[in-house]
């Protein structure tokens, strides 16, 4: 049972809490145009986060016919965007902090922790949707984050803890510092020490929540 708590808080700490997208419009200069991160050399720009976003809100739609249920499960997810985005970095920088101590995981691994936690689950589609439900990951996003979640296991017992105590996040806040994490100002900004992102206060932003925002491909 503490490992099943452990392995749920970890996919939250790792996928950025399921939350709603909202329609963001600024005014202003971006260091990065285009980008709603910078990760080092990489870019996340503002298209492939919608992208993601979009791959949530369908995932939603296709296990939601009902219309109000729809409309309520965008209410209760009321920041998926810059959740989302708190995500695919917090991605990387987990990623280079196992790079860093020469972690790798294999293919076979991530089929072996999905075949667990599908009979736990009651099957494939149920843990799908236990994912997309509780962490905001797409179906098609499940095995990657399987595998950044391993990586995560890995690098705790390397370091002889386990991903809620300090010394673990003292391993992402070096990956952070190292990766020079640059947020777009709309997105808010990135805590070194923390590992995460935190809201910046930008009045030129307007924010309009839209439960039926249109799909993109």
């Amino acid at each position: 049972m503490h490992r099943r708590y452990r392995r749920r808080r970890t996919a939250l700490l790792l996928s950025a809490a399921i939350a709603a997208a909202p329609l963001l419009t600024a005014c202003g200069n971006d260091a990065h145009p285009g980008a709603a991160a910078v990760v080092g050399d990489q870019r996340i720009t503002v298209s492939q986060l919608e992208n993601r976003v979009n791959e949530v809100r369908a995932a939603q739609r296709a296990v939601v016919s009902d219309e109000a249920q729809y409309a309520q499960a965008v209410s209760r997810t009321g920041s998926l965007t810059r959740d989302t985005l708190h995500g695919m970095v917090l991605d990387r920088v987990l990623h280079q902090a196992a790079q860093d101590a020469d972690i790798t995981v294999s293919r076979k691994e991530i089929q072996e922790m999905r075949s667990g936690l599908e009979q736990q689950a009651g099957g494939a589609k149920a843990l799908e949707t236990t994912w997309l439900q509780e962490y905001g990951v797409a179906p098609t996003r499940l095995e990657e984050n399987l595998r950044l979640q391993l990586e995560a296991q890995k690098l705790a017992a390397k370091l002889g803890t386990d991903t809620t105590q300090p010394e673990f996040w003292k391993a992402l806040s070096e990956a952070s510092e190292k990766l020079d994490i640059d947020l777009n100002p709309r997105y808010g900004s990135w805590d070194v020490q923390k590992s995460g992102r935190v809201d910046a206060k930008t009045p030129w932003v307007r924010e309009v929540t839209a439960p039926d925002a249109p799909q993109t491909a």
